[in-house]
């Protein structure tokens, strides 16, 4: 069963909203078991330009799912983010089920039952590094670091913060603007 904490910013969450919201996400129990609890955080944004964005978190016990949409119309973005919910569960279930089954006695995590558009292709998808990197990180500060992430053209940057000597990380948001990851 998920319990929803639906919020809205510059938009009222009508019963309406809430129904519809709720309705949508419920579909993904389906690929769980009967005891499923989970608590999913819907965030819904209105901005100037009268488009929408909707985040869903569902922080689990082995697994975080998490997306977000931008979309003119709310009802569009909850269709959305609920279909790319459930790429993430079908993407993770096999992997997590036999995990499980590994451990004696530890259960299944996922619903087996469920094959509604399941491609083995996507579930059994190995994560292959093609390519790798070394370099040293130069001090600088915020500024610096994002400059040179533009002239290497890369969406983010590593680099160590020339007053606190952590890792950080600049990265461009969609919305163009840049944000910083501290390490700590």
């Amino acid at each position: 069963m998920i319990k929803f904490n639906i919020r809205g910013e510059n938009i009222e969450v009508t019963p309406a909203i809430r129904e519809y919201v709720e309705n949508k996400i419920e579909k993904i129990e389906r690929y769980f078991g009967d005891d499923f609890e989970a608590k999913a955080n819907v965030n819904l944004k209105v901005y100037n330009d009268k488009q929408t964005k909707v985040e869903v978190t569902i922080p689990m016990k082995n697994v975080t799912l998490r997306a977000e949409e931008r979309h003119h119309d709310m009802y569009a973005a909850v269709d959305l983010i609920v279909d790319k919910l459930e790429r993430q569960i079908r993407k993770h279930k096999t992997k997590v089920n036999r995990k499980f089954r590994e451990r004696e006695g530890a259960g299944v995590y996922f619903a087996t039952g469920v094959s509604a558009g399941d491609t083995t292709a996507q579930e059994e998808e190995e994560f292959t590094i093609v390519r790798t990197k070394q370099f040293s990180l130069k001090p600088m500060d915020d500024e610096e670091a994002i400059l040179q992430m533009n002239l290497l053209g890369h969406d983010f940057y590593i680099y160590t913060d020339a007053d606190s000597n952590g890792t950080n990380i600049v990265y461009k948001r969609k919305d163009g603007k840049y944000g910083l990851i501290e390490t700590q």
